[in-house]
């Protein structure tokens, strides 16, 4: 039989609430996610450990089903209008640092922005995602919706790039950056098989002594009214021209 939980003061739901905070995500490696898509991608990925229904239909097998309250739902959720289905979710293991395509992410601090550039990583064939020191957390809620399941199908690494940029070095993979100075046009680059790109902070960009180890910094030619791409949009213009590099 079914478990049941209907009370917001259970023991058990005050610690799932409690993983709403990075501290005790990390404590605890595990994290949330709402509405059936992203259950069913956790599934998927085999990392789902626990499913919080408010309907029995939605029973998943092979998981730990607890039939709770829609109050329940309302307060470990963080949209406004949440779906009857929330996921306990183990955390990814650390991956190591690989493949010919590799996405590094330099301070970027809006949780939106990592989401989308994770979402467009996957879309356009890359085979590793570096969060950087000072990006959003890869768990806040923000950042797990914008990937839209993506989080789940593409290999994610938090390191420091001080450690990972000297070890692509030996790798011998092209490296490139993103700057408004000292930069050439995308176009003007011969599109890689090989590369590992690196993208900044939406206000400062990347870091200078980050653009000073790459081989070739580019930038992405735009109306010369605007001061500057939002940082998810450049990477997607980006990876979208480097994929196309055996068309």
């Amino acid at each position: 039989m079914i478990k049941k939980i209907t009370s917001v003061n259970n023991e058990y739901i005050k610690e799932l609430s409690k993983l709403k905070q990075n501290k005790y995500r990390n404590q605890q490696q595990l994290f949330l996610v709402e509405g059936y898509h992203l259950v069913n991608e956790a599934k998927a990925a085999n990392l789902l450990q626990t499913v919080l229904i408010t309907n029995e239909e939605d029973y998943l097998k092979g998981i730990n089903n607890i039939l709770v309250s829609n109050n329940i739902i309302e307060k470990l959720a963080h949209t406004n209008s949440p779906q009857g289905i929330i996921g306990v979710v183990k955390m990814m293991q650390k991956p190591k640092l690989w493949g010919n395509k590799i996405l590094l992410l330099d301070n970027v601090q809006d949780p939106g922005n990592i989401g989308t550039l994770i979402r467009t990583a996957l879309g356009f064939n890359l085979d590793l995602i570096v969060l950087g020191n000072g990006c959003a957390d890869l768990y806040n809620d923000k950042t797990i919706r914008a990937t839209q399941g993506a989080i789940f199908k593409i290999p994610i690494l938090q390191e420091s790039l001080d450690i990972v940029i000297p070890q692509i070095k030996q790798m011998q993979i092209p490296l490139f950056g993103t700057s408004l100075t000292n930069a050439v046009k995308l176009e003007s680059i011969p599109k890689p098989s090989r590369y590992a790109l690196i993208l900044g902070n939406e206000g400062s960009g990347v870091n200078p002594k980050y653009l000073q180890m790459t081989d070739q910094n580019i930038y992405v030619k735009t109306n010369e009214n605007l001061e500057s791409l939002n940082v998810g949009v450049a990477g997607g213009i980006i990876m979208y021209y480097f994929n196309n590099s055996l068309d």
